[in-house]
């Protein structure tokens, strides 16, 4: 969700041009011309929004702009860049029908479901979403917050169910939604929260914090401390989307680096024949010097770029020796079992620096885990790929721009594991000068 500052806007010229929306990932989700772009940004940021852009604001955490000469240029631009990037939300809004939708049901107690189709039924709709998981969770996060029902069960003010049928709901049990199914709260005491999730859906947070903070301190006045607590919770977990938005000029040779990696991780994809695209890659390396200070890198690229932020360092630990491929095993068994551990996301690709033995001993990691991730090498000699389960290298011309990437990632993948290796041989022998001395 969007918090609004002056500085936001404030160094946003009154001119034609384009501006690009980017979720946390940096991944292009949406991308428009104006004839002004201070003020079309600055509209994003006003309560009252339509309901695309509602929809498109709780994803959107950067936004970039392109000057242009006219608002020609700009229309050009524009859709240059829709055509080659083709982002979500400009895909999906040229037919919304092929799109789900979050209704909110016409009922005594409504409920949040999802849709694909928007009929007359004077239930409010939201949306549409591009992506089906955002919505389930969404829908999940907004009926814990709001603490709406989440069953099945149709009922009325007038016909509540057996008694026997919902005493046992867990939902109310774990205090996640107020029981309307038991007569615990009536239909218009319901619909009170029914509006906050309106007011939620249509952006319009600045008003619901308002509302909010105004209830908690009436609350907390009448010592109702448990009802204080449960709307300090809410403050808190839409202050944690209130996340601000980053807002920048750039130009073309930008979008044209951008527009590059773009289409090296597609011809990686198309190469390889993954299911989806390798937006993240993490690629694996050794150094030692003949068996001493064995250490292990890994690197990880984000949309084909470092994220220096996702490296890690390993010192072998089980190894004896010269074994290279014992000690790729170690690293890669500890990363993945690790991330398990800390229910992390795994990469789309990883890279091993190396070949077919390196490829096998990796894989073997992977196996005594129990998960499947793609998996390839890069042997240097030749810049041959091995993929797993595959007898033939792929080798491709020097100039493909995956092999090109491919590359890059290898290469900083050694730099990283030669220098935390050198580093490592550093302090030994200033330890040793230091016993000696």
């Amino acid at each position: 969700m969007l918090k609004q500052s002056k500085d936001y806007t404030t160094n946003i010229p009154h001119l034609p041009g384009v501006y690009i929306m980017r979720d946390s990932a940096a991944n292009i989700i949406y991308v428009g011309k104006a004839k002004d772009l201070k003020n079309r940004i600055t509209s994003y940021f006003h309560s009252d929004i339509n309901s695309k852009a509602a929809s498109i604001i709780s994803t959107m955490k950067t936004i970039n702009y392109i000057l242009c000469s006219s608002e020609r240029e700009a229309l050009l631009v524009e859709r240059q860049l829709i055509k080659k990037i083709q982002p979500y939300f400009n895909a999906m809004w040229k037919d919304d029908k092929t799109y789900p939708y979050i209704k909110l049901t016409n009922e005594d107690f409504p409920k949040l479901v999802m849709v694909r189709k928007k009929l007359n039924d004077n239930g409010k709709y939201f949306g549409p979403y591009p992506q089906l998981t955002y919505i389930k969770k969404l829908i999940s996060w907004i009926s814990k917050i709001f603490k709406i029902r989440n069953c099945k069960i149709k009922f009325d003010e007038k016909n509540l169910p057996k008694a026997e049928k919902v005493k046992s709901c867990l939902y109310y049990h774990t205090h996640l939604c107020y029981g309307p199914c038991m007569g615990y709260i009536s239909s218009n005491k319901y619909k009170e929260n029914i509006k906050n999730i309106e007011l939620f859906f249509n952006g319009k947070f600045s008003k619901l914090k308002k509302l909010w903070n105004r209830q908690m301190k009436e609350l907390s006045k009448k010592q109702e401390y448990e009802k204080a607590k449960e709307i300090r919770d809410r403050l808190f977990a839409i202050e944690t989307l209130s996340q601000k938005v980053t807002i920048n000029e750039i130009n073309i040779t930008d979008i044209n680096d951008y527009l590059q990696k773009t289409d090296a991780l597609q011809e990686l994809k198309k190469i390889l024949k993954l299911q989806k695209l390798p937006a993240v890659i993490e690629c694996f390396d050794i150094s030692n010097t003949s068996g001493t200070n064995p250490v292990a890198s890994m690197i990880q690229f984000v949309n084909a770029k470092p994220n220096k932020s996702g490296y890690r360092k390993f010192k072998i630990k089980t190894v004896e020796g010269i074994n290279d491929f014992a000690m790729i095993n170690e690293a890669v068994f500890r990363r993945y079992s690790g991330i398990i551990r800390r229910n992390e996301k795994f990469p789309d690709l990883v890279v091993i620096d190396g070949g077919k033995s390196q490829l096998a001993f990796a894989n073997k990691a992977l196996d005594d885990i129990g998960i499947y991730l793609p998996l390839i090498s890069l042997a240097k000699k030749q810049e041959e790929i091995f993929v797993v389960g595959k007898s033939k290298s792929i080798i491709l011309p020097r100039n493909n721009i995956a092999l090109q990437l491919l590359q890059h990632i290898r290469d900083e993948a050694h730099r990283f594991a030669i220098t935390f290796h050198k580093s490592l041989r550093a302090k030994e022998f200033l330890s040793k000068n230091d016993k000696n001395n």
